[in-house]
């Protein structure tokens, strides 16, 4: 069985993807990493093909833009993708999305925590 060398965070982002004359299409990006995500998508994607792929992890905030997503597989309406090339900005926002989801279980106030909730 293959290792993962970054691991995976569940996720339920708003995505678009465009291949040049090849696919297009919108979906929801279901787990994300530093270096891929799996995409749910009702478009067909052939492994191989070569993507942009726009991440929008909230509504406040631009999309993060992949500028090279490589289809690695496809299956009845998803498929999964590793990030190729990104520019450094997007890198670094890419970077700050994925250690938050790292650190969200750990950000949770517990009941007995004396910091109101508002």
């Amino acid at each position: 069985m293959e290792q993962r060398k970054n691991p995976r965070f569940p996720v339920r982002f708003r995505s678009s993807f465009t291949s040049l004359n090849i696919v297009g299409g919108d979906g929801n990006i279901t787990d994300l990493s530093l270096r891929g995500c799996r995409v749910e998508s009702q478009t067909e994607v052939k492994p191989g093909t070569a993507l942009e792929l726009r991440i929008h992890p909230s509504e406040d905030e631009p999309a993060l833009k992949i500028r090279e997503a490589v289809v690695r597989w496809s299956r009845a309406q998803q498929f999964g993708v590793e990030f190729v090339t990104l520019e450094p900005e997007e890198w670094a926002r890419l970077q700050h999305t994925v250690t938050h989801l790292e650190l969200q279980p750990y950000q949770q106030i517990s009941p007995e925590d004396p910091v109101q909730q508002v």
